[in-house]
């Protein structure tokens, strides 16, 4: 079955930076876009990031030209870099198929605060 394991989050200062990781098993990777979400306290969960198969991306206005989205298909993994992280960044992001009503996983909280 499908399985999505995301890392990497934790506590940072604003203005710093996280390297978010999703590996993912049970599918063809390199067949599936793929999508960062994230989910703060109070709020719907948003999508933050997307990439297809031929890596092609999308973001989120947020988060455009501060966060990164990539993909490699040997590792079966999907990355999300965030540079210049705001305190407004703070939340648990997970990664997903996009267009695909997989389980999420448990997530990774990402934390923005002096």
């Amino acid at each position: 079955q499908v399985q999505l394991v995301e890392s990497g989050g934790g506590l940072v200062q604003p203005g710093g930076s996280l390297r978010l990781s999703c590996a993912t098993s049970g599918f063809t990777f390199s067949n599936h876009a793929m999508g960062w979400y994230r989910q703060a306290p109070g709020k719907q969960r948003e999508l933050v990031a997307g990439i297809t198969g031929g890596a092609n991306t999308d973001y989120a206005d947020s988060v455009k030209g501060r966060f990164t989205i990539s993909r490699d298909n040997s590792k079966n993994t999907v990355y999300l870099q965030m540079n210049s992280l705001k305190p407004e960044d703070t939340a648990v992001y997970y990664c997903k198929r996009r267009f695909r009503n997989d389980a999420w996983g448990q997530g990774t909280q990402v934390t923005v605060s002096s």
